[in-house]
């Protein structure tokens, strides 16, 4: 991965995040924290 793709990437990142937290008050991040979690345990079951 060059660098600038890393930056745009970024920035991208940054950028839906931001939007997330002014437009939606960070409801997006926390569902897929919820299901990211669940993920992990039903990962975790397999192990």
């Amino acid at each position: 991965m060059t660098d600038r793709i890393a930056l745009g990437l970024a920035l991208v990142i940054t950028t839906v995040v931001g939007a997330d937290f002014v437009f939606d008050d960070g409801s997006i991040l926390l569902f897929l924290a919820r299901k990211l979690f669940v993920f992990v345990e039903y990962l975790s079951f397999w192990r």
